[in-house]
């Protein structure tokens, strides 16, 4: 006699793989929806953030005490993106905290633009931050200005500006891309303290050995929320982070379930 033995249905496993995965990207999209994770998680500033920067507020404060002992400036450099960049978005809020920090102390921060829509930006982000912290005289809207749209030709300019100011600390955050290793080692020729922060990930192993402290990636998104404590900002970090955990979930859940099946 023949013995009949159940028979492994491979599609079965690759079936139940792919609804698991496709109530995963349901789950994520209903989770990481700015709109959803404002509703759902509107009281994250009240709590702990599920990822925090433990070195940013360190390194924010090595940068403006260093600035304040050598009485030298400091250097903000936002990248090539425009108003439109996420990645611009995200530097010009560090920014704001930046100026709010230093205003007690009277440090000065230039600040030069690629994009002139960018610097009107960012003379309003200065001014109000400053304004908030009681110290609206500290507000210099000649550090703000327009160099050139032109990349080498603003990396050049950023260069010199170095050269002839030498600051006390350069800030690297937003999009850069072959000039971030001039500006990086110019700043070290100068015995610059450096942050960097870029989400182009061909450019962040420069900055980590240019640089004293790197955000990386998705890293510079989280500061900028994290700085600012900004309700809506706060939700849509804490609900993007839930998003990939249950995706993670289901993800290792379909491959475990396919497994024993």
């Amino acid at each position: 006699m023949k013995s009949h033995k159940a028979t492994r249905n491979p599609m079965t496993g690759i079936r139940l793989l792919l609804a698991l995965g496709a109530a995963a990207l349901l789950a994520a999209s209903c989770v990481t929806n700015p709109i959803t994770g404002k509703q759902q998680f509107s009281m994250v500033g009240k709590g702990q953030l599920l990822r925090e920067e433990p070195q940013l507020d360190p390194a924010l404060d090595d940068a403006i005490g260093r600035a304040t002992e050598m009485g030298r400036p400091i250097l903000y450099i936002s990248g090539l993106g425009g108003t439109g960049d996420v990645s611009t978005i995200a530097a010009m809020l560090v920014l704001g905290h930046l100026a709010h920090k230093t205003a007690p102390y009277g440090n000065r921060l230039v600040v030069p633009a690629i994009d002139s829509m960018v610097m009107a930006t960012e003379r309003e982000i200065l001014s109000q931050a400053y304004l908030h912290a009681g110290h609206p005289e500290a507000y210099n809207a000649e550090d703000v200005f327009y160099v050139t749209d032109s990349q080498f030709g603003y990396a050049t300019a950023v260069a010199g500006i170095m050269m002839r100011e030498r600051p006390a600390v350069n800030f690297f955050m937003g999009y850069f891309a072959a000039e971030s290793l001039v500006l990086a080692e110019t700043g070290n020729m100068i015995d610059s303290l450096q942050i960097a922060g870029t989400d182009t990930d061909t450019q962040i192993p420069f900055f980590i050995t240019a640089c004293d402290y790197t955000l990386m990636g998705e890293e510079l998104y989280a500061a900028s929320a994290y700085l600012s404590r900004d309700p809506i900002l706060l939700a849509q970090l804490k609900a993007q982070d839930i998003g990939k955990v249950l995706v993670g979930a289901v993800l290792i859940g379909g491959i475990l379930a396919t497994l024993v099946t």
